[in-house]
Order: structure tokens, then sequence, then C-alpha cells
């Protein structure tokens, strides 16, 4: 698909994370494409770190196979690379965390109390949402967080050109919480450590879990002027 004549701010606007995808499959040729101009993101010294690996197929179901099966040994099966969220974390960010998660269930009309529909929704994380490429981003473990933050620029860069291109995206940190088991499937030593997967497709554009509105904090809330 040709890319859109859409602006930086209406892609800003339009990207979201989507959890529902079709099943049509996407062009490798346009990912190149995209892939190539993502590398004008910035880092710190031109280093670069990221590093993906870009799963479709058989390969993409190995890994959700062999993640299945962690999974099936409940906490015993897990291998966290980092924790995705802080420990110690407080308000307003666990008001904002805790928010959208009910916001999301809503959308899909499973209450609080259905504990056993909301489990089997969060599983869906594990299948990418049903989106045909998935992307696993990853870097040498000698990187600190300046490089882990070029990544993140890179991996926006990703994101809003899959918006121009008519594509769809859902980030995906919950993925490191099998980061060996991931690792070991793509053939990755040690030396790498597993930041996030990025499930990219179409966007099924009939699913009420793509459509609920995601709340932004003000900028009351993150800004702070002075000299103004």
């Amino acid at each position: 698909m040709p890319a859109t004549d859409i602006g930086v701010t209406d892609a800003l606007h339009a990207r979201r994370s989507v959890r529902a995808f079709t099943d049509k499959p996407v062009d490798p040729a346009l990912l190149r494409e995209i892939f190539t101009a993502a590398q004008r993101a910035p880092s710190g010294g031109n280093l670069q770190p990221w590093q993906a690996t870009v799963l479709t197929g058989e390969p993409w179901a190995a890994v959700k196979d062999a993640v299945a099966a962690r999974i099936a040994m409940g906490r015993d099966g897990q291998e966290p690379e980092y924790d995705i969220y802080p420990r110690a974390l407080t308000a307003p960010w666990t008001d904002r965390r805790f928010g959208v998660g009910e916001a999301l269930y809503a959308s899909l009309g499973i209450p609080r109390e259905d504990k056993a529909g909301r489990l089997a929704r969060f599983m869906d994380n594990y299948r990418g949402f049903g989106a045909p490429v998935m992307l696993f981003l990853h870097c040498s473990r000698i990187m600190g967080p300046p490089q882990w933050s070029d990544m993140g620029m890179w991996l926006q860069s990703v994101m809003l050109l899959l918006v121009e291109h008519g594509l769809a995206s859902c980030p995906q940190e919950c993925w490191a919480m099998y980061g060996a088991t991931i690792r070991r499937t793509l053939g990755l030593d040690d030396g790498q450590i597993l930041f996030t997967g990025l499930a990219i497709g179409y966007a099924d554009t009939d699913a009420a879990v793509n459509r609920w509105p995601v709340p932004r904090a003000p900028l009351g809330e993150v800004i702070d002027w002075q000299g103004f």
C-alpha cells in the first residue's frame, strides 16, 4: 500500500495500540521500506543500538507455541527480562495504569468480577492479538538507559510510519516476561536482552476494542513552563 499524505500530527492522533487485527498479510517489501525510513531515528553517538527480529508464518507460530508452554507452567514458567512497571509505582501513574485497563475491559463488556473472562482476554497478548507479523526488539546487554531511550525513539518512528502506510501496531512489553524462551526460540544468545514485541498488521476496524478513547494527561500535569 502506498504512503498516504497524512502529516505527523495526524499520524500521532491516529496511532493507537491495536488489539484486534485482520489476517491480511503484510507485504515484506513495504516493511523493508518502513524500517529503512526508521533508521533515521536519533541515537546518542549514532550508536543505533536497536536490533529487531521480524517474524511471520511458521517462525511466529513457533514463538507463540513456546511461550504458551511456559505460560502453562504458571509463575514457574516466567523468565522476566526486567520489571515492566516499577515495583513502588504510586499515583498518578497507578491511576493512569488501572484506569486504562478498566476502560479496555469495559469496551469488551467484561466486568471486574469476571476474572476468567479478563484472564482469557489478557492471554490474547501472547497471540499478538491476531497480528500476522511480530517484531521483537532487542539490544546488547552492555547498553544502558540512554540506549533504551534510543530504542524507544526508533520504535515510535516505526509505529508512525506504519500509520502512514495504512498499517497498525501494538507495542507489547509483556513478552519480556518470557524473554529467555523467546531469545532461545529466535536463536539469540544471552548477550542480547529482549525489550519488547510489536504486533504489526491491519486493524480490525469493526472491533470495539479498537475504538474506545484512550485518555492522555493534560499539559498541566506533565509540563512545567519557566521563563515564558
